[in-house]
């Protein structure tokens, strides 16, 4: 597929906004079928990434490779291959669910009525199809703005907070839903705070502190314990 890539790496990146350092000499590699997780306290650093690697915003220094390209020159073809799923979940709360979903579908260039059915499905809201977002909890608007996100089948899926204010079944939800993209050959990174059920989602941690990687290694049963002794701090 045109665009397509099997591996996104950021390379000696700083992002700069006048003199602060957002993210400072940053550099990772993510390949298909890996799920990242970006752990670190609020201001680490984790949102610039994410929208680094979203193309949203340009590195001030470095680069970010996209397979063996750059992202300089390549972002019309890279963004359709591109999938994220802000912490403001972008949904119009007065359109129903079929509707959210057919709009953006339409946006993407999608023949809509098969995929938006199949993306009801996988968010498990078929039956609630027709009922307006804005009656929906937390955890069905977020299954339903990650489906969005997937529309096109992207190969890189950008998650930021996805567990904010879930229980833990549509916490479970989603990660299930993360694994079979995974599976799939997707490449997945997830900022999240909650560690619990990192632990049993990721294979690989980033751990930023400050703006700069402070490990970068593969996902243990221990990563609460290993995650305070790299922060050095409770959590």
């Amino acid at each position: 597929m045109s665009g397509d890539f099997e591996s996104v790496a950021l390379v000696d990146v700083s992002r700069h906004f006048g003199r602060r350092r957002a993210v400072s000499h940053v550099s990772m590699t993510a390949r298909a079928g890996e799920i990242v997780g970006l752990l670190g306290p609020n201001g680490a650093g984790k949102s610039t990434l994410l929208n680094l690697l979203a193309t949203l915003a340009a590195p001030t220094s470095g680069s970010i490779r996209f397979g063996d390209r750059e992202s300089r020159g390549s972002m019309p073809a890279l963004r359709r291959r591109i999938g994220l799923l802000a912490h403001e979940l972008h949904l119009y709360p007065e359109l129903t669910a079929r509707q959210n979903l057919a709009f953006f579908a339409q946006l993407y260039g999608i023949d809509g009525t098969a995929r938006v059915n199949s993306a009801l499905e996988d968010a498990g809201l078929a039956e609630r199809a027709d009922e307006e977002v804005a009656g929906f909890s937390r955890g069905m608007r977020q299954r339903i703005a990650l489906e969005r996100a997937l529309l096109h089948d992207p190969r890189l899926v950008l998650l930021d907070e996805p567990f904010t204010g879930l229980d833990d079944r549509a916490g479970t939800r989603i990660s299930e839903r993360l694994r079979r993209l995974a599976a799939a050959g997707a490449i997945v990174i997830l900022a999240t705070h909650d560690l619990d059920l990192a632990a049993g989602l990721v294979s690989r941690i980033v751990v930023i502190r400050d703006g700069r990687v402070a490990s970068d290694e593969p996902a243990t049963a221990e990563l609460r314990a290993r995650y305070r002794s790299v922060i050095g701090t409770r959590t």
